[in-house]
């Protein structure tokens, strides 16, 4: 016996595959040649998380922090097996569906550098394939998975840059004690060295089609997948107000000041709040955590914009709890749901 599975995109395109009661939605889905956005696959870290309109289900142990609060209907599809034909609303465009088995590619290390404490900047370019192609293909707000050199782990994190012919690849890593990754990173990684990535994936992204002012919301790292959507914008010279509030612990933490500097002249629309949490005497930024500054401003306008976050779980806690309590549509929400067992920032 087998059940229905029909999902409806964000932008209304529709997929459906059958699905065993004793199997989960992702694995159902990947049987019909349908990848949907997922990482971790253990309901840690929400990016496969979608609603369930129609029909019953069951959900396994999973992280609480994968899932929006207040929301009965939310699953994540890697932990959720149907009771009966089921009908579902996944938060992302029917471009982020892949109909195919998600790549791997050779890179090489082209840039690695400090940009703030404990954080690097790490640039990669993709090898050409067996057609001489080597173009790096994704959407803003993606994020790729990179190989540990000498074991089969791999860590995700979301892009910096934008699409380009010249398969350039940026990452910003935040370099966690004793992380294996981070490890590498420091100790033995060189400009030269040969990494494989996996993707691109996740359906964190822009929401294509809204004219609203567009706020990004960004503790530490997670600013990248921001830069990657703001550069973007620039990109297509795309004109909505936009607002990014980057926060971090301490100011030493701040990064790519300069690159910011660069996208207001290209985007004279848009604002630059940095927050520090905690900061020292001379500090004229703005002082608590980036929700605040988003409590603040939205406090202080009339317009209801639609609200980008990504960051640690709590960030994105605090963020939406404010957006709900400001009235904020639930569909003008979206976070990268990633926790620190298996972020992509």
């Amino acid at each position: 016996m087998t059940f229905q599975i029909q999902l409806t995109t964000r932008d209304e395109q529709q997929l459906s595959f059958d699905c065993a009661p004793d199997q989960d939605l992702l694995t159902a889905a990947a049987a019909a040649n349908i990848m949907l956005p997922s990482q971790c696959r253990k309901g840690s870290c929400g990016a496969c998380h979608a609603s369930v309109t129609h029909g019953d289900y069951q959900m396994g142990e999973h992280n609480a922090d994968a899932l929006s609060a207040g929301q009965s209907t939310a699953i994540l599809m890697c932990r959720t097996t149907p009771c009966s034909d089921l009908r579902i609303n996944v938060p992302y465009d029917h471009t982020k569906v892949l109909r195919h088995a998600v790549p791997s590619r050779s890179t090489t290390i082209v840039g690695l550098e400090t940009i703030a404490q404990n954080t690097v900047r790490l640039e990669l370019a993709i090898s050409p394939d067996a057609e001489g192609g080597s173009a790096a293909e994704f959407e803003p707000g993606q994020f790729m998975e990179i190989e540990i050199p000498g074991s089969d782990e791999r860590r995700p994190y979301s892009l910096a840059n934008t699409s380009n012919w010249e398969g350039r690849l940026e990452f910003l890593i935040r370099l966690q004690p004793n992380g294996r990754f981070a490890t590498y990173l420091r100790e033995r990684a060189e400009v030269g060295q040969q990494l494989m990535v996996r993707g691109p994936m996740g359906g964190f992204g822009i929401r294509e089609g809204s004219f609203r002012p567009r706020w990004f919301v960004a503790g530490g790292t997670g600013v990248a997948p921001m830069l990657s959507m703001l550069r973007r914008m620039a990109d297509f010279q795309e004109m909505q107000d936009a607002r990014l509030f980057f926060g971090v612990n301490q100011e030493n933490e701040l990064f790519l000041k300069d690159e910011m500097e660069a996208l207001k002249a290209q985007l004279p629309q848009l604002e630059v709040d940095l927050c520090v949490w905690k900061p020292e005497q001379g500090w004229d930024g703005f002082s608590g955590t980036p929700a605040d500054a988003l409590s603040a401003a939205l406090a202080n306008t009339a317009c209801q914009p639609d609200i980008y976050v990504c960051g640690p779980a709590a960030l994105i806690r605090a963020a939406e709890r404010i957006a709900i309590d400001s009235g904020l549509p639930p569909d003008q929400f979206e976070s990268e749901r990633f926790v620190s067992s298996a972020g992509a920032v």
